[in-house]
């Protein structure tokens, strides 16, 4: 079964993770700039929170891959997506029921890999 791995990280942590990401046998993942906030609204544990939610930049990846490979990417991100500080992300696993290319119409798998 396919899996799709969405994560929200540190913008910094972008290219040391999606380096890990390939070398751990990843065929492709999308990247997007957003902004958003968790629990502490955007404030970090050093700041008084306020009322006003205060959006914070972070990087989305999302990578489709076969079950077997989802606890190493899990691990890799984890790895190197730690700061030490609130506000280092999160990690979302959800099923594919099915993908397909659409230059040569493969399905499952083969449509990733």
């Amino acid at each position: 079964m396919l899996k799709k791995i969405e994560c929200f990280i540190q913008p910094s942590k972008l290219d040391t993770i999606k380096d890990a990401i390939f070398s751990a046998g990843a065929e492709g993942l999308s990247v997007t700039d957003v902004r958003g906030v968790g629990r502490q609204r955007g404030y970090t544990a050093e700041e008084k929170p306020k009322k006003k939610v205060k959006f914070l930049p972070k990087t989305k990846l999302e990578i489709v891959v076969d079950e077997e490979m989802v606890e190493d990417i899990i691990a890799l991100i984890k790895k190197l997506g730690r700061t030490g500080t609130i506000g280092a992300g999160k990690i979302f696993v959800v099923p594919v029921e099915d993908a397909v290319r659409i230059s040569t119409e493969e399905v499952g798998k083969s449509a990733i890999y």
